[in-house]
């Protein structure tokens, strides 16, 4: 239960669905759902487990992956303030197992929803219905995306597109990134990982050092994500 006004105040600025919603659906929601506090690095849910709850994220980043026979992982997608997980979504409405793994990347806070209420408010209430439903095709899209570049995108080209998107959410030309974590991000290792930045260092396009990388050469780099 979410009693605390200033509470239920960020809850409504968080969430469109909330504030869209009726007052009697309001007092409900307030009434069935129940904040937690995750820390960085704690795992969320294992493949083959039985989703509990529907996470709604308020404060944090959590990360959803998929892991290989190999051990190599590549990431699906991941949740930010004020999205839920739509895997989880998913297994709760057709009670089948999660079948990925998600962990927080950063203090992770939420409130969580009983599968009950989940599957009562598709029926009853149209803003939670279109929240879920546009997050499911959100996602759908992302992780369409996902698919395409694995298989018809060189890793190099990959690899730069990645760091220039990680550089322009940070506005800096400094990536605080190790190899291992790009490895896991795009499905490769990180012995192949490192031979790629090595090239790059070679030609003058970034600086490499211990946990950072530095994008040297913009415009060239964003030219390779286009070359055939």
């Amino acid at each position: 239960m979410i009693s605390d006004p200033d509470q239920r105040r960020r809850l409504l600025e968080t969430f469109a669905f909330l504030r869209a919603g009726s007052a009697g659906f309001q007092s409900e929601f307030f009434d069935q759902v129940m904040r937690v506090r995750l820390p960085a690095g704690q795992a969320v849910c294992q493949a083959g487990a039985q989703c509990a709850h529907l996470p709604l994220v308020l404060d944090g980043t959590a990360r959803v992956y998929q892991l290989g026979e190999n051990g190599r992982e590549i990431t699906l997608y991941r949740v930010h303030p004020g999205e839920s997980c739509v895997l989880t979504a998913s297994c709760l409405l057709s009670a089948r197992p999660f079948p990925a793994f998600a962990v927080c990347e950063s203090a992770v806070e939420a409130v969580v929803v009983q599968p009950a209420s989940v599957r009562r408010w598709l029926g009853s209430c149209e803003p939670w219905r279109e929240y879920l439903f546009g997050l499911i095709a959100g996602r759908l899209v992302e992780v369409f995306g996902v698919l395409d570049a694995v298989l018809f995108q060189r890793l190099d080209q990959r690899l730069i597109d990645h760091l220039l998107r990680l550089a322009e959410s940070l506005d800096a030309s400094e990536i605080q990134a190790t190899h291992q974590m790009l490895a896991a991000e795009l499905g490769s290792s990180r012995e192949v990982i490192s031979r790629v930045l090595k090239g790059l260092e070679e030609q003058g396009l970034l600086r490499v050092r211990r946990g950072q990388i530095e994008l040297l050469d913009r415009a060239e780099l964003r030219r390779r994500t286009q070359d055939d």
